[in-house]
């Protein structure tokens, strides 16, 4: 699973200059977003003390650590440390860096080295809802929904009531998934709203068996 590209935000949920503490099988990453909108996704320590970095604060290109202020740019690499600040900091100090692209809506993250964006499953034109997370494994969350086409990777689409709709999926750890929902195509404010109220009903009904022919329904 580390060779293929996976999910891991919507796009319009990381905003400019923030970050979030992410899990991607079982691993702690941070995502966040510099000021010229680029997106990163990093192992979620800092080299120093190991405090989380989705615990600090973006400055510019820079992410800093709420810990000591230490600030590495868009490569990983430490360039400044406030206790010391005419040190020429070593290149040996630098946070691991994974592949990231953001692609239909969507920021995708590989844990593999050699990634080539032309991997990433192709979802088309979207319009991100919202993202659902659920104490179950991936099958069985796929499961849930029925009648499916798969995309690539754990990407599928399925039909609600007329509507195209994506499942992007994301293997948080093992039981456990994050499903970043989407409507094929541009969609409005009322398509988007019943798209949110039936994927509440998907998540009740992934976390309870009893649910799972009964799913929310929307008007």
């Amino acid at each position: 699973m580390e060779t293929a590209w996976h999910p891991v935000a919507l796009s319009g949920d990381l905003e400019t200059a923030t970050s979030s503490g992410i899990r991607l099988l079982g691993r702690e990453l941070v995502v966040w977003r510099d000021d010229k909108g680029g997106a990163h996704v990093w192992e979620d320590r800092c080299p120093h003390r190991g405090m989380r970095l989705s615990f600090g604060f973006v400055r510019g290109d820079h992410i800093a650590c709420l810990y000591h202020g230490w600030e590495y740019d868009t490569g990983g690499q430490c360039q400044y440390i406030p206790a010391h600040p005419k040190l020429e900091v070593p290149e040996t100090i630098k946070v691991k860096t994974y592949a990231t692209e953001e692609q239909d809506r969507l920021i995708w993250t590989r844990l593999a080295e050699g990634a080539d964006p032309a991997d990433i499953p192709a979802i088309g034109p979207a319009t991100p809802v919202k993202t659902v997370y659920a104490a179950v494994d991936m099958q069985a969350a796929i499961a849930t929904l029925g009648k499916t086409t798969e995309i690539g990777g754990d990407c599928y689409k399925t039909n609600v009531n007329g509507l195209d709709i994506v499942i992007a999926g994301q293997r948080i750890q093992p039981g456990r998934v994050a499903l970043h929902v989407l409507i094929s195509g541009e969609a409005g404010p009322v398509d988007q709203t019943k798209v949110a109220r039936w994927a509440e009903g998907l998540r009740f009904a992934l976390e309870d068996a009893r649910l799972a022919d009964a799913m929310v329904e929307f008007a």
